[in-house]
């Protein structure tokens, strides 16, 4: 277990395996390594992980949940990181996540967009898309896509790079990520350069790359186990 007083000793060794492995994927993609960013996903672990993370070179750090995000930022504020949040966020919880992310990966709905519009700063933006019938996982659907990215680059304040996707479950990832790249290619029609693609996780991000994944989201293959 990992907290102030024991550093993971382990972490340095995943991060450089990890880091191996995006690299030989981008370049069987043929695909240069340094077109992905590898976010990594802190959510359960403590603010003295993500330190270590930055002091190995760790730029993109992702958090899920709110209050652990805003306490590990305030936390954190002396270091050089862009806090990403990829989970499902609540329309009253926005401008406060607005404070700290420099983008948010889970932008799903209208609503979720006027709240985070501003006339202050900007904000990376992504829209996550449903590969699944339920709408419980999170995400718009297909079919409500475009509208919602034509709101998304018709807001102030909001930068649209580009589509963010989960894999389903119980599913191959690789055709899943290419639906991604095939709805990618609908809203360049929209906005040009918003061709950013986050997808791929631990378990399947060599599979995401393959399809042009932009940006990863990788925890416990970099982290370890969260702690109990």
């Amino acid at each position: 277990m990992t907290d102030e007083h024991h550093p993971d000793p382990g972490l340095a060794t995943r991060l450089e395996r990890v880091r191996a492995d995006v690299s030989a994927a981008a370049l069987t993609a043929g695909r240069q390594p340094d077109e992905i960013t590898t976010i990594v996903v802190t959510k359960f672990h403590p603010a003295s992980l993500v330190a270590q993370l930055a002091a190995l070179g760790v730029h993109d750090i992702g958090e899920n949940r709110h209050q652990e995000a805003r306490a590990k930022a305030a936390e954190l504020a002396d270091l050089e990181v862009t806090w990403h949040f990829i989970g499902q966020l609540q329309g009253k919880k926005a401008r406060q996540v607005r404070a700290y992310a420099g983008a948010i990966h889970s932008i799903d709905r209208p609503s979720l967009v006027d709240a985070l519009a501003s006339d202050e700063s900007e904000l990376d933006a992504f829209v996550q898309v449903n590969l699944t019938d339920d709408p419980g996982r999170g995400g718009v659907a297909p079919a409500e896509l475009e509208a919602l990215v034509e709101h998304v680059v018709s807001s102030p304040g909001l930068r649209l790079r580009g589509l963010m996707a989960v894999a389903p479950l119980g599913e191959p990832a690789r055709p899943a990520f290419a639906r991604v790249r095939g709805f990618s290619e609908r809203i360049r029609r929209i906005a040009p350069d918003a061709g950013a693609l986050s997808m791929g996780m631990s378990h399947d991000y060599s599979d995401a790359i393959l399809e042009g994944a932009t940006h990863l989201r990788i925890g416990t293959a970099i982290t370890g186990n969260r702690p109990a």
